[in-house]
């Protein structure tokens, strides 16, 4: 069980204009604005379910996946998931939790995919049996079979998408936080990625979090989606309901998921 109520975070940025004069002055005094990432965040999410969690750039949902992950600590409010609260209870929680950032890696970069497993099984302490059966499953399913030996600097992005994936669920998380995990695959690579999050999550019972831009990820996996847009959460419910209300219309009438996403998003004004 996932449940947030009233969790809030700011970060302080530093700013400055353009300009050597002004990179100079920085030096000396800087000046800072308040960027309020989060306000009043609240949810539940049932184990065993499969979330959409939605917004534009900047929304906040990156910093909601940190805070549940236990990256981040919040300036206020309450995270309790699984009756652990992430960030005092990290070594415990994070052995529930698999989290794959699409535009970060878990794996080591010079060495070869294989290693980065073996490195993970150690980390998490997985027993060799647990772990060979687990690997031979993920390699099958995962199609990674001929590129376990390659560094991982040598992989395309669809076959490290695809081995960061394995390498989250390689201890057998109880949730899994997918951060993008589609971001700049090919349509082939998209497709094998879905297939595996939806078998892992019907064999297994996996709680699944993902957030993404791809909406057809969306329409193709979950049966909820959170909408959040400047902080807060703005929608809750099945997508379909989402739109029921808009009065903002895409061209013709009947658009594309795409264009009645941006729709909503300038009817909200996010």
């Amino acid at each position: 069980m996932i449940e947030l109520k009233n969790v809030c975070k700011s970060f302080r940025v530093s700013k400055r204009g353009a300009g050597f004069g002004n990179a100079v002055k920085a030096l000396f005094r800087r000046e800072y604005e308040t960027v309020e990432a989060l306000r009043d965040v609240s949810f539940t999410i049932g184990d065993g379910e499969i979330v959409g969690y939605i917004g534009p750039n900047g929304a906040g949902k990156s910093s909601t996946i940190k805070i549940m992950s236990g990256i981040l600590t919040p300036d206020g409010g309450e995270c309790v998931i699984n009756g652990r609260v992430p960030w005092r209870d990290r070594v415990a929680h994070v052995r529930e939790i698999g989290v794959v950032f699409g535009q970060r890696s878990q794996l080591w970069w010079d060495v070869p995919v294989i290693d980065s497993f073996e490195l993970i099984r150690d980390i998490y302490k997985v027993g060799a049996s647990e772990y060979g059966k687990t690997l031979d499953e993920l390699t099958e399913r995962l199609s990674l079979s001929e590129i376990l030996k390659t560094p991982t600097r040598q992989l395309s992005l669809g076959q490290r998408m695809r081995c960061e994936i394995a390498a989250s669920l390689i201890h057998g998380p109880k949730i899994l936080f997918l951060d993008e995990p589609t971001i700049g695959l090919d349509a082939v690579s998209k497709l094998a990625v879905r297939d595996f999050i939806r078998d892992i999550h019907r064999e297994h019972g996996t709680t699944v979090i993902l957030t993404t831009h791809d909406m057809r990820d969306i329409e193709a996996l979950t049966e909820r989606v959170i909408l959040i847009g400047k902080g807060r959460i703005l929608m809750d419910g099945p997508l379909d309901t989402f739109f029921e209300n808009i009065s903002v219309r895409v061209d013709g009438g009947d658009g594309g998921l795409d264009e009645m996403v941006a729709a909503l998003y300038e009817e909200l004004e996010i």
